[in-house]
């Protein structure tokens, strides 16, 4: 879509939630995403003389001010729209928890509403996704689609299909570590094996049916990947006792967030507790702190406030 400029705000101000997000979720690398009911961030977006950024909260020096190197920024610019944006950050930069696109996620589904651009919710997905290129470097819309409609989410080509699994407890943890997305990606097999490739489209088309149906047990034997995971397990010290500690605690399931260092479990909602406490100990010995979030699958972008 071209940059448009000299827009007019409808509305003077709109306070906006955005979720933390999960993707790839084992095999889905690029294509799966999952809204998380916590941490999220607060966006708030006023009309002004000039777009501005103001970043408050978490790690917010960690994050660029100037427009064009932050993804809030960045897509606003593309719309031609004036307005300061202050993001309140509840979600950690570099987590694997979908920050950057919660920034860019929120910023568009906010300006959409508060200069009536008049773009659908599939046409944001794009949007914003135009924003990650200046965190990870390539235009991916995984989390930004999670962000925007909620649920478990799927990207292939230009579609997005959103399903809204129920009753599913998730575990994220993040230990205090650092990965580099763009890292993460260069590291990653430019080729796999026949092998690896039939496990992983199977892995994950049964993932699908697990949401589909609610399935805890389908979900989380299905996040399992063969490619992405092993090349990105050893930028996470203690990976596999975190794993394997969260497994025999009652979760079905773990993988890397993203591109890390949070790592993801899927249990019984009545498990979140004992298995978030097997993964912290698991890190802690490791050397590692580590903060947690029990949680559960979460919905898309709101708005909270407007006038």
């Amino acid at each position: 879509m071209e940059k448009m400029k000299k827009r007019l705000a409808m509305m003077d101000y709109i306070k906006i939630k955005t979720p933390a997000t999960a993707a790839n979720l084992g095999a889905g690398f690029d294509v799966f995403g999952m809204a998380l009911e916590n941490p999220y961030d607060i966006i708030e977006l006023e009309t002004n003389d000039s777009l501005k950024i103001v970043v408050k909260g978490k790690n917010a020096g960690d994050i660029p001010t100037e427009p064009m190197r932050n993804t809030a920024g960045f897509v606003a610019s593309e719309l031609g729209c004036k307005v300061k944006i202050t993001i309140h950050k509840g979600i950690v930069p570099g987590s694997g928890l979908g920050s950057s696109a919660a920034s860019a996620a929120g910023t568009v589904f906010g300006l959409n509403k508060m200069f009536e651009l008049g773009f659908s919710l599939d046409e944001l997905v794009w949007l914003a996704a135009k924003g990650e290129v200046v965190s990870a470097g390539v235009e991916h819309a995984d989390n930004v689609a999670a962000a925007l409609f909620g649920g478990f989410t799927i990207v292939h080509g230009d579609r997005v299909i959103a399903v809204s699994p129920v009753d599913i407890g998730i575990v994220a943890i993040l230990p205090d570590l650092v990965v580099n997305t763009r890292d993460a990606r260069r590291i990653l097999p430019k080729s796999v094996s026949l092998d690896d490739f039939v496990f992983n489209v199977g892995s994950a088309s049964m993932m699908v049916v697990g949401m589909l149906r609610n399935n805890i047990e389908l979900i989380g034997k299905n996040m399992q990947n063969h490619v992405i995971e092993p090349a990105r397990a050893g930028l996470i010290p203690g990976y596999l006792d975190v794993r394997d500690s969260a497994l025999q605690a009652g979760a079905t399931g773990v993988a890397i967030s993203g591109s890390g260092p949070a790592m993801i479990a899927v249990c019984t909602l009545d498990k979140r507790e004992e298995v978030a406490s097997a993964m912290v100990d698991a890190f802690v010995k490791n050397g590692i702190d580590s903060e947690v979030f029990i949680t559960t699958v979460g919905r898309g972008v709101e708005v909270l406030e407007w006038n």
